[in-house]
């Protein structure tokens, strides 16, 4: 069987897991934009000035007054506010995390899940990368409601799909000169190149990120836009095909690392990611494990779209980028889910 119904309480698990990480994002969110740095009074020339500094930088306010002392006042008030409301909804994430692994619904594993939460933080995820490859179908079996075959999501790798289209510093303003690669190590500080100029990067335990793009069709346009920092950074490898995935529409979507804590992902459309697979696996040119493997997961996704996600349809007009000899693929992609299985007769004494 390619996948699985979720339970009942693992759906209302799964549901107030969202709704408390969505709360928390939204709070912590408002504490870093509007209670971000500090605020205080500086005794200058014998006046006595009320001064916010944010990210080192420091700016006068203005003399003490009335409204100076209420803006103090409000900022004190609201950022202590703030960070209550904060660290409650954190506690509360701590508490559901067990019961979140008990239930068997924390599947990104962890590493992956903490590189996804660095490009969420640093605005990238969503915008110029996206999941791609076999751990966007944590984000699919949330989508239709179901727990996929372990494995079909089997992997020691996470592929970021770069979107060039725009300037990669306006993407990332706020990025150091590390790039992707100083980000990857907030995550894990074992990460490095797999040598100069490379796509691709690992750490110590074999976990790779591999950056790619779409292929050029002019080489002289946005020939440059392939990396986020310097010759020291991951630099995006062209391959073939991935341009009916960046044209594709998008899909933001909460998961759960195994460790039992939410994150964002986000990923083509699922209807993208079967055409795509079912493409690679046609190619004659691909190594047949690959091909074997892509096969299967471009039926299975194909079929959990026809089953549980009726409103996404293959003829639809939001997957007009995709040639039209892609989509009609989309008739000869058949699941076959057999006798459904309901489980051990046994507990795991």
């Amino acid at each position: 069987m390619l996948f699985s119904d979720l339970r009942n309480d693992q759906i209302r698990q799964v549901i107030d897991a969202e709704q408390a990480f969505s709360g928390y994002r939204s709070a912590r969110g408002e504490l870093d934009a509007r209670f971000a740095g500090s605020m205080s009074w500086k005794t200058i020339a014998g006046g006595s000035y009320l001064y916010r500094k944010v990210h080192g930088a420091s700016r006068s306010l203005g003399p003490k007054s009335p409204e100076t002392e209420g803006i103090y006042e409000n900022f004190r008030d609201g950022r202590a506010r703030q960070r209550d409301l904060v660290r409650g909804l954190a506690a509360r994430l701590d508490e559901m995390a067990p019961v979140n692994r008990a239930l068997g619904i924390g599947r990104v594993p962890l590493i992956g899940a903490r590189v996804l939460r660095q490009l969420d933080g640093s605005g990238l995820l969503g915008r110029a990368l996206h999941v791609v490859g076999t751990n966007a179908l944590y984000a699919y079996e949330r989508m239709a409601g179901v727990r996929i075959d372990s494995g079909l999501v089997a992997t020691g790798d996470v592929d970021l799909l770069l979107d060039a289209r725009r300037a990669l510093k306006i993407a990332a303003p706020g990025l150091s000169s590390e790039g992707l690669l100083g980000l990857l190590r907030k995550a894990d500080t074992s990460f490095s190149l797999m040598g100069r100029r490379s796509f691709r990067a690992v750490n110590r335990d074999g976990f790779m990120v591999d950056l790619i793009k779409p292929a050029l069709k002019d080489r002289l346009v946005g020939a440059d836009r392939s990396s986020f920092g310097g010759d020291n950074d991951l630099h995006a490898v062209e391959i073939e095909g991935l341009a009916w995935l960046v044209n594709s529409p998008k899909q933001r979507v909460i998961v759960i690392d195994d460790r039992g804590y939410p994150l964002a992902m986000a990923v083509p459309d699922p209807r993208a990611f079967a055409l795509h697979k079912a493409w690679l696996a046609a190619r004659r040119d691909r190594e047949p494990n690959k091909r074997q493997r892509d096969a299967a997961q471009a039926k299975l996704v194909a079929g959990m779209v026809k089953e549980r996600l009726p409103n996404l349809r293959f003829d639809a007009d939001d997957l007009s980028a995709l040639p039209a000899a892609l989509r009609r693929a989309a008739a000869t992609l058949h699941v076959e889910q057999g006798d459904r299985d309901d489980g051990r007769l046994e507990p795991g004494w």
